[in-house]
């Protein structure tokens, strides 16, 4: 079953939400329509039970290309109004970073600028060998507004962040997983078959047990160590009293696969 809108199509394919960016015409460039279509999108799937990933990727070989720079300039550059726009992409990219489904950028073409703030948004991603894949924002003299400052550094470290935001250099897909940058890359006429490898191991697990353990993986960077240490205790009480928990046990004693009923 495929939803469409102008700038965002989604596709509800089994237990997988296909998420299509829809603005072939601009490299499927960013507009405050399509981000608000993009969040209400995020907020359905993650309320969906029977979806348990999320992919993200562009429609005619193109993920994102970042901002729409005729909107911005018609609408934004030299207005009060300006910072409106970068709340409203960081508010989406942190819903696409917390939401309890997990995600996957496929990344065609060009992934740059705010394109690229949705892949790093994302759990996972699978390149294309050719993608173009980088910041960006320093060779037009803008900024990034939706997480390049903080989600980047925990990624790659400072030096790559730095080296990739301060040269607004483009990574190829190969280049992007030797960077630490993505999870994998694949000839283009093989991605479709690397994605759909990379999904299967996402789609069986428990729902609960996904949404506790990426919530927890989340907060990693983010406190000492005795406090991680504290979410840690609370994270396997929580398995361990959860009917996914048991289940999980039984199946694996009595040598079947699990039935999960996320909880």
């Amino acid at each position: 079953m495929v939803v469409e809108t102008d700038h965002v199509l989604l596709e509800k394919d089994g237990d997988v939400a296909r998420v299509w960016l829809n603005r072939p015409h601009k490299k499927n460039a960013v507009t405050v329509e399509l981000l608000h279509r993009l969040d209400e999108i995020i907020k359905e799937v993650d309320a969906d039970p029977d979806l348990k990933v999320l992919v993200l990727r562009g429609v005619e070989n193109q993920f994102c290309s970042g901002f729409d720079l005729d909107e911005l300039l018609s609408d934004f550059i030299g207005t009060t109004t300006a910072m409106d726009v970068a709340v409203l992409s960081a508010e989406v990219c942190d819903r696409l970073y917390q939401m309890k489904t997990p995600s996957v950028a496929v990344l065609e073409g060009y992934v740059t600028a705010g394109g690229f703030e949705l892949m790093i948004s994302c759990d996972f991603a699978v390149a294309s060998d050719d993608a173009k894949i980088g910041d960006f924002h320093i060779r037009r003299a803008l900024f990034g507004g939706a997480g390049p400052i903080y989600r980047l550094p925990r990624m790659i470290g400072l030096r790559k962040t730095k080296e990739l935001m301060l040269t607004g250099k483009l990574l190829s897909g190969q280049e992007a997983v030797d960077f630490d940058l993505i999870n994998a890359s694949a000839p283009a006429d093989e991605l479709d078959k690397a994605v759909e490898e990379f999904i299967a191991p996402l789609v069986d697990k428990s729902p609960y047990m996904m949404r506790l353990t990426k919530m927890a993986i989340n907060q990693g960077l983010d406190a000492d160590v005795r406090s991680l240490m504290v979410m840690e205790h609370l994270a396997v009480g929580n398995a361990l009293q959860s009917e996914d928990g048991k289940e999980g046990v039984q199946a694996f004693l009595e040598k079947r696969e699990p039935k999960w009923v996320g909880r």
